[in-house]
């Protein structure tokens, strides 16, 4: 049974994450919703499922594929303060290249968040899996996270090649100048500089939740994130 319901919550959460690619359903909702309401609506049904996926996976038969050792829980710890803040300043930020972004509001001389990186809803996705993927030996985990990370990196090539299809090679260039492909490429050639300090409310919420994570990790998840 254990497979089962870890196969089901599989299946189901990204399910789900058809939603953001499909712009039909997408702009109904937002019609229905408004744009915050589908980005919380959206990121609160997210989490529930992403909660239940991964209890699934504790609950699948155990068999490792390698031990863990204590320089990789480090190595959670010190990647998982970049997913969240990466987390934070994606959702409902001006950014048309991700799919957690909006169109409204974004410069492209002075593109916030997408200068950082176009895709750090992905970027914080992959390197999520990617660390837990390291940490956690066992062939339930593995395929559950090693799934994330593989999805995360690779869908960020299919959300750039659709962009630029939609867009048009010229368009996608031009808006695109002064973004990064890559975190902070953008910054060290020397095409985009930050205009201002990081939004003090958007890293209030990614030191609440980077807190409520490190909290609720045991009594949610069952094991302690702490080395």
């Amino acid at each position: 049974m254990g497979w089962i319901e870890f196969t089901v919550a599989f299946a189901v959460f990204m399910g789900s994450h058809a939603v953001p690619s499909r712009p039909g359903l997408k702009a109904a909702l937002i019609a229905r919703l408004g744009a915050h309401g589908y980005a919380v609506g959206f990121s609160l049904v997210s989490t529930a499922l992403l909660v239940w996926l991964i209890g699934a996976a504790g609950r699948a038969p155990y068999i490792e594929l390698w031990p863990q050792a204590s320089w990789m829980r480090w190595g959670v710890n010190i990647v998982m303060p970049l997913v969240v803040l990466l987390a934070s300043f994606a959702v409902a930020a001006p950014n048309p290249f991700a799919f957690e972004g909006r169109a409204a509001g974004f410069d492209p001389d002075h593109p916030g968040i997408a200068g950082v990186v176009r895709q750090p809803l992905l970027w914080a996705l992959g390197l999520w899996g990617g660390a837990h993927l390291l940490a956690n030996g066992d062939l339930a985990h593995v395929i559950l996270f090693g799934a994330f990370a593989i999805f995360a990196f690779v869908g960020q090539r299919a959300m750039e090649a659709r962009t630029r299809h939609n867009w048009g090679g010229a368009a996608f260039d031009r808006l695109a100048a002064r973004t990064s492909d890559w975190p902070f490429q953008a910054l060290i050639a020397g095409r985009w500089r930050p205009q201002a300090g990081p939004s003090l409310p958007r890293l209030a919420l990614a030191v609440g939740i980077w807190a409520a994570l490190v909290y609720l990790h045991g009594p949610v998840i069952g094991v302690s994130p702490r080395p």
